[in-house]
């Protein structure tokens, strides 16, 4: 293990709590020469819908939070259900809102929260900056998990191609692998789960499957990788809806800051697979970090694949996501 190493893995640890104080600090981050930043406001809103009147579900959303590359405050007066507190869970430190709701009389339990966001574009080219953050687990980040495996069928990619010792070469030629080996689709099932296995099966996939690969290929080479996950905004500025969730991914070259990739969205727009390989957008904003994640407090159900939607458990049990139903939504503030 190199001393590098030894020394980020020799942070303490994270602890839990809760409160109100989900921002990271209320320092504004630091805009690098060149980039860009957006200021929105995002609401997240769901309904845990077709229970009986008055019976009690628990419900865990993830939170946004502030970090070197957002300024996140949460409208504490946005939030509709009383009673609910913030925790903090200890493997990647993703922040939390759990609640326990009875359903009213329709059978519903609605559940609504708006930040006001300014997100920086990442550009990391040259010169990465962004540090692993105090408390950063990074020997975690070279370990597998349920979905990624780090041995067998995804280094076959790998067969017939060196490796580079630096860390930043090995890591383009895993990106470069994984988006001519991957085509974006949403064909079909299977997809959207991050199953490396699956993704070398099936040769496609979203951002889930994209990134997975790439993390399994970095940490097999013992390069830290870590995977996020959040909303995605359109470009064009004003409001609208939010379909869905996005991911992406960071790698940590030795002796260098944390370097992003977004993968999938080079495969979808390939002019941009140079600008993807380093760099991020400013459309974006990022709710969790890591997977097989362990709630607080802790759900009676297995670990979670990753958290970005509501999990909601009634009786003990998972409630069905089909009957969660989400509505996410931007809106464009002046700078």
């Amino acid at each position: 293990m190199s001393k590098w190493l030894s020394q980020i893995l020799s942070v303490g640890l994270l602890t839990s709590f809760s409160g109100m104080n989900v921002a990271a600090d209320d320092k504004e981050p630091a805009q690098k020469e060149g980039t860009t930043n957006r200021h929105f406001e995002f609401t997240y809103a769901t309904t845990v819908k077709g229970l009986p009147p008055g019976k009690m579900a628990r419900i865990w959303i993830p939170v946004a939070t502030s970090s070197s590359v957002q300024k996140v405050t949460m409208d504490k007066d946005s939030i509709n259900l009383p009673g609910y507190k913030i925790g903090q869970e200890k493997q990647y430190g993703n922040q939390i809102l759990y609640v326990e709701a009875k359903a009213d009389d329709k059978g519903q339990i609605p559940l609504q929260v708006t930040y006001d966001v300014k997100r920086y574009e990442v550009k990391t080219k040259g010169s990465p900056s962004l540090k692993p953050a105090a408390g950063e687990k990074i020997a975690r980040l070279l370990e597998p998990d349920d979905k990624v495996p780090l041995v067998g069928k995804p280094l076959t990619l790998l067969k017939d191609k060196k490796v580079a010792n630096d860390p930043m070469e090995a890591a383009r030629l895993f990106y470069d692998v994984v988006n001519r080996y991957m085509r974006y689709s949403k064909e079909g099932k299977g997809w959207g789960r991050g199953d490396v296995l699956w993704a070398c099966d099936s040769k496609y996939g979203n951002c889930t499957d994209f990134h997975s690969l790439f993390i399994s290929l970095a940490r097999a080479h013992k390069i830290p990788a870590k995977f996020e996950i959040g909303f995605p905004l359109p470009p064009e500025r004003g409001a609208g809806k939010v379909p869905g969730y996005h991911c992406w991914a960071w790698f940590l070259p030795e002796g260098k800051g944390w370097v992003p990739v977004d993968i999938s969205e080079a495969n979808r727009h390939p002019k941009l697979a140079e600008y993807y390989f380093g760099n991020l957008t400013e459309d974006r904003v990022m709710f969790s970090s890591g997977r097989d994640i362990q709630l607080v407090p802790p759900q009676k159900g297995p670990p979670l694949n990753f958290f970005i939607y509501p999990y909601v458990e009634v009786d003990g049990k998972t409630y069905p996501p089909a009957n969660v139903v989400n509505s996410f939504s931007f809106r464009d503030l002046p700078k």
